[in-house]
């Protein structure tokens, strides 16, 4: 016993409080590491692997394992394009290079509790990458300095891609559910449940837990939020640049049709290898009209008032934009003028558009506002309207980079590092006083929201609940500063044309 003891402090493995040493979990028991007094649990399965006949399935219960799994390191990210980097996005933006595999159902606890009874709250992070890429093992969703403030940090894998939102005539008629496509949904799901069951073994409190995410993780909370199946597995969101209300999602039958295309029969499918697989031409993106999952759109469940009730945090980045292709002035102007008619001119005049040059910041302003700002300035919008409390800010610190990564801004992921206090892992910047400043309010922020459903606290700035009258906005910049939502008067341009 005294040999074992010294082997798991050499190891790193022996925790500090040793009632969270040895925890007891779906499928068996597990050890962790730690980070000063933080624990630490990395790799935790949540179902079985979705491999062989389980691919594209519905994720299943845990495989029970003897002894004790130690759970170090992160278990392998979803099957994927090899992760490179690209635009903003840096190596501390993407996934690690290995391990990809299609058993990838594992999540990740940081806590600080020092004991099961403590029922701190949670927060469940789920990740973007366009419902193609992305994973809980980036650097930047690392949960150390979170559960230092107090909660207790979880982050899950998903499915992604084919793997995660083909649909199929024979999946559907195989499911129990009569539906099928929306396996990464399912496996969000499934992770809360995992929660539900087992977070209170290290110190967290199943009653009390946030989901929070970002871009295409936001747009997960959002469907979320929408589902009959998140039922009573949270309490609060944070959705960070997001949402689904302008997206049209595949029918339940466009999305058999697209997946029957790429093979008649699933049993084929599922013999092929994972890189035959993903040799194959999908027309797919995302989450479905399932009738399960989602019985209607996200927009048609908000608007019966059918959503899951939350305290809502969720905002943007002022340059959120992820528009690349490159246009003239006239092609920019030609193509407002299309689609806006008489409030063309408005829009011109509020991106700026004069010359050639002045097209790469307006483009990536538009592309800001059609692809993200109206999605959650809709959901604040709809929100306050029920009388729910809901947040809003948008984050306006460019980081500061040098060489190519200067031009990007503010840019889409760029408040992720401040919002989770993890600025020690972005690498390319120079960063000051004045970032990490933010980064400590921004993260107390978050924590406070997390723990009782408003971001204030104790010498933090206030943060004045949103509504439709005063649009109060927090702006989060190196000086943090409350102002009527920015852009409103062109957002609402844009929600009108988009019957939103």
């Amino acid at each position: 016993m005294i040999r074992t003891a010294i082997l798991l402090l050499l190891t790193g493995i022996f925790p500090f409080h040793a009632n969270l040493d040895l925890i007891r979990v779906d499928g068996g028991t597990i050890s962790g590491t730690h980070a000063g007094d933080i624990h630490i649990y990395k790799g935790i399965p949540f179902a079985a692997p979705p491999v062989g006949d389980l691919r594209w399935k519905a994720p299943q219960p845990v495989i029970p394992w003897s002894g004790t799994k130690q759970c170090s390191t992160f278990g392998p990210s979803a099957v994927q394009g090899a992760p490179l980097p690209f635009g903003p996005w840096s190596e501390e933006y993407l996934i690690p290079k290995e391990p990809i595999s299609e058993d990838c159902l594992y999540l990740n606890v940081w806590s600080g509790a020092k004991s099961a009874a403590e029922k701190r709250p949670v927060l469940v992070y789920i990740y973007g990458g366009a419902f193609a890429g992305g994973g809980a093992a980036c650097p930047i969703y690392d949960g150390t300095a979170m559960a230092k403030k107090g909660i207790v940090f979880v982050s899950l894998n998903y499915r992604v891609g084919i793997l995660g939102f083909m649909a199929h005539p024979d999946l559907t008629a195989e499911s129990k559910d009569h539906a099928s496509g929306n396996y990464g949904l399912l496996d969000q799901i499934a992770a809360l449940q995992w929660v539900q069951r087992n977070i209170a073994a290290f110190g967290g409190d199943p009653e009390n837990v946030t989901i929070a995410g970002q871009s295409a993780g936001s747009m997960s909370v959002h469907c979320l939020v929408a589902s009959p199946l998140g039922k009573g597995l949270f309490k609060r969101a944070i959705a960070e640049s997001g949402a689904m209300f302008d997206e049209s999602p595949a029918t339940l039958k466009q999305a058999e049709e697209r997946g029957a295309a790429v093979g008649a029969s699933i049993n084929d499918l599922r013999k092929l290898s994972t890189a035959e697989l993903l040799k194959k031409q999908w027309q797919g993106r995302g989450p479905i009209v399932d009738a399960y999952v989602l019985p209607q759109s996200v927009s048609a469940i908000f608007a019966a008032g059918k959503d899951n009730k939350v305290d809502l945090l969720t905002g943007w980045n002022e340059d959120d934009g992820v528009d690349f292709s490159k246009k003239t002035a006239a092609t920019f102007t030609r193509e407002i003028d299309d689609e806006y008619g008489a409030d063309a001119v408005k829009l011109l005049n509020y991106y700026k558009v004069k010359n050639d040059a002045d097209i790469p910041a307006a483009q990536t302003h538009y592309s800001r506002d059609i692809v993200f700002g109206v999605q959650n300035y809709t959901w604040a919008g709809v929100q306050a309207a029920k009388a729910g409390k809901v947040y809003v800010y948008n984050f306006t610190r460019k980081l500061p980079a040098s060489g190519e990564y200067i031009k990007y801004g503010a840019f889409h992921t760029g408040e992720v590092a401040y919002a989770y206090n993890n600025l020690n892992f972005v690498k390319r910047c120079n960063f000051t006083t004045a970032d990490f400043k933010l980064a400590d309010i921004m993260s107390s922020y978050w924590v406070n929201f997390v723990k009782t459903g408003d971001p204030n606290g104790k010498d933090l700035p206030e943060w004045p609940e949103y509504n439709t009258k005063e649009y109060s906005t927090q702006l989060l910049g190196e000086k943090i500063v409350t102002k009527p939502l920015p852009g409103k008067q062109v957002l609402d341009i844009i929600k009108r044309h988009a019957n939103l």
